[in-house]
């Protein structure tokens, strides 16, 4: 049982690393460094593998809670289990429909805040960083208490 321990703290802390170094480092280095519309378009790239990543991180991490059973199982469980439909919601609603809004608006630089397109990529951006911010608080409570 101790090999799935480490394989359960490993999931757990590669998911949680990946979401902080993508969202409070990587994100924020390309957002200064190059224009809105470059910035976007890399990140937009790069977010089927992010959520990908997450996404396998948190399946390994919630059969190591089952299999591993005993204290702190249920909370642990259902803690990943919120952040895997968190993950799962960004990567097959939130992002296929912010790609596609994206493919429609020519420029962020230069389309108007008001335009109906930027309101509803605003609105999706929201909600996914809402998301993404309460898989990072998961990831902690559970290396911090599980």
């Amino acid at each position: 049982m101790q090999i799935v321990t480490i394989i359960y703290r490993l999931a757990v802390s590669l998911w949680l690393g990946g979401a902080a170094l993508f969202t409070f480092m990587l994100t924020p280095i390309l957002f200064r460094g190059e224009s809105r519309d470059v910035a976007g378009r890399i990140v937009g790239l790069l977010f089927p593998g992010y959520f990908r990543w997450g996404l396998a991180c948190g399946v390994v991490a919630i059969v190591c809670r089952v299999i591993l059973s005993g204290k702190g199982m249920v909370p642990a469980a259902a803690i990943i289990a919120v952040m895997l439909l968190l993950s799962s919601f960004q990567a097959f609603y939130i992002e296929p429909k912010a790609a596609e809004l994206k493919r429609q608006i020519v420029s962020f630089e230069t389309t108007s805040k008001d335009d109906p397109l930027r309101k509803e990529f605003s609105k999706l951006h929201g909600v996914s960083a809402v998301c993404n911010l309460t898989v990072i608080v998961g990831g902690v409570v559970l290396v911090v208490l599980f």
